[in-house]
């Protein structure tokens, strides 16, 4: 394009771009996700590259430029405890900052909350929780659940559409993230490919390597005023390596289920001594018989209900 095509010279208007950025609180944002999240380099290297998208399709915009809008739908992958809802919720703030949804909020929902289970039941359960989510996210997790082909008279195939439609006539005042395990949220892809057409960016969690988990365990008892001892430390990385090898296994969330066990046997252990001073450090303290007390030391699963669902 030459130099005198109107589309260039018309206007010599400069945009700031890092303006733009700190304006919308964007780095903000994605400080908190790094301080929240330990790891999940991938995912937090797209949620930058989506913000910077949007950075420069405003940009764009504020300049006269004719600029289609982006697809913000999403899909996010991965095994439960992985840090989808977290990111999620610093998404929507991301996307309120630039303008792109009124509010901010997310909504989650599952299956329940969307498909009835009788005729002229699904449509309004599905509205109204897009009614909620309007002005914001829609996060549904495990959302392969709302195909089920092998039951002719169920009424997912319904939500799914009106999802459809609401999401292509309201794209600029609503994002839908859909959520789930990657390889039964491939298959729900392929189920619908008008649903996969509206669905730009997709982001895999990976797993959490035994480190990251031991220093998110750190982070959790931080936050909460405790700590390890050395002995409780090593512990606790054990348990890490001996949890990771058993059923239902949940990333972060199983690492704090197991931090709040700690504590219960910590306080436990302390009320024994009922009549002796106890110190400030004694009750921050973690020490590493509140860790092998647990049943995972024995090659059980601890403190989880294998009939109750782990999602996000």
């Amino acid at each position: 394009m030459s130099s005198s095509d109107p589309a260039v010279s018309a206007d010599d208007t400069a945009v700031d771009l890092q303006a733009a950025y700190e304006g919308a609180g964007i780095q903000t944002v994605l400080d908190q996700l790094d301080r929240e999240l330990i790891g999940l380099r991938p995912v937090k290297a797209r949620i930058r590259e989506i913000a910077a998208l949007l950075v420069v399709n405003r940009a764009r915009e504020q300049v006269g430029l004719d600029t289609a809008p982006p697809s913000l739908h999403m899909s996010f992958t991965g095994h439960p405890g992985t840090g989808k809802t977290t990111v999620a919720e610093r998404m929507s703030k991301i996307l309120h900052g630039l303008g792109y949804v009124r509010k901010g909020h997310v909504v989650t929902a599952t299956r329940d909350d969307l498909v009835g289970q009788y005729i002229g039941h699904t449509a309004p359960k599905t509205r109204e929780m897009l009614k909620k989510a309007m002005g914001g996210v829609l996060f549904i997790d495990e959302a392969y659940y709302l195909y089920r082909p092998e039951n002719e008279r169920d009424y997912g195939a319904e939500a799914i559409e009106i999802l459809l439609q609401v999401m292509e006539a309201n794209r600029d005042d609503l994002v839908v993230i859909f959520a789930g395990y990657k390889e039964r949220m491939d298959i729900f892809y392929q189920s619908n490919p008008g649903l996969s057409s509206r669905v730009a960016n997709h982001i895999d969690f990976p797993d959490y390597s035994a480190d990251e988990l031991l220093a998110i365990a750190r982070l959790i008892l931080a936050a909460e005023n405790y700590r390890f001892s050395e002995e409780a430390n090593a512990a606790f990385a054990e348990y890490i390596v001996r949890r990771m090898q058993l059923p239902f296994f949940a990333n972060a969330r199983s690492i704090r289920n197991a931090i709040d066990r700690a504590r219960m046997r910590q306080a436990n252990r302390l009320f024994k001594r009922m009549g002796s001073p106890l110190t400030k450090l004694d009750l921050m303290t973690i020490e590493a018989e509140d860790i092998v007390a647990s049943r995972v030391f024995q090659g059980e699963v601890e403190g989880l209900d294998p009939s109750e669902p782990i999602t996000g």
